[in-house]
């Protein structure tokens, strides 16, 4: 049987290198688990004459524990930069953020929809759609500058709807007043 010397040396060293594995990777589990290991790496080898079978045994040993310590390490690098990326908890939308998120939605679509018409199509083409101005502008007939200005118009016309309709509970009188005050 190839090996078989080796193997007989194995067996009688078991406790010892049951203790140099175990002071190696600071567990009894973990020795053991190794122990397997250098167990099938063992009867692997060839029939080589080997001249201190129990010093090489305890280098294997010694070698298979630095390779598990290094392994480990990188494990635990892998898994900390996993969760490292992984959402907190407060990233979560609750149900609040979810409902303040979605009367958000239905209020920005309503201010769009409320956009004079032109003004409302270079936006949504240019927003929404991702197009270029120029092409915007060769779509609806208009000059690159003529989109510009539409582009413009429309971000003032949301930032001032949604300033002035913000969530300070004042947002309609002062829109209300502001209105009369512009007639």
């Amino acid at each position: 049987m190839p090996g078989a010397g080796l193997e007989s040396h194995f067996i009688g060293a078991r406790p010892l290198l049951r203790r140099l594995l175990a002071a190696r990777l600071g567990s009894a589990e973990e020795a053991e688990d190794a122990l397997q290991d250098l167990w099938l790496r063992v009867t692997g080898l060839n029939d080589a004459q080997i001249e201190q079978p129990v010093p090489f045994l305890c280098r294997m040993a010694t070698n298979l524990a630095t390779d598990r310590r290094i392994a480990a390490a990188r494990r635990g690098a892998r898994d900390g930069a996993w969760e490292e990326v992984q959402p907190q908890s407060q990233e979560y939308a609750d149900p609040e953020r979810i409902v303040g998120a979605r009367s958000e939605l239905v209020r920005a679509q309503a201010l769009v929809a409320a956009m004079p018409d032109r003004m409302r199509e270079a936006f949504t083409l240019f927003r929404f759609d991702e197009l270029p101005q120029r092409v915007i502008a060769e779509r609806m007939g208009v000059t690159v500058s003529a989109v510009e200005k539409l582009l413009r118009r429309a971000y003032h016309y949301l930032q001032e709807n949604r300033l002035v309709e913000g969530a300070d509970g004042m947002s309609s009188h002062r829109h209300d007043s502001e209105r009369s005050a512009d007639q």
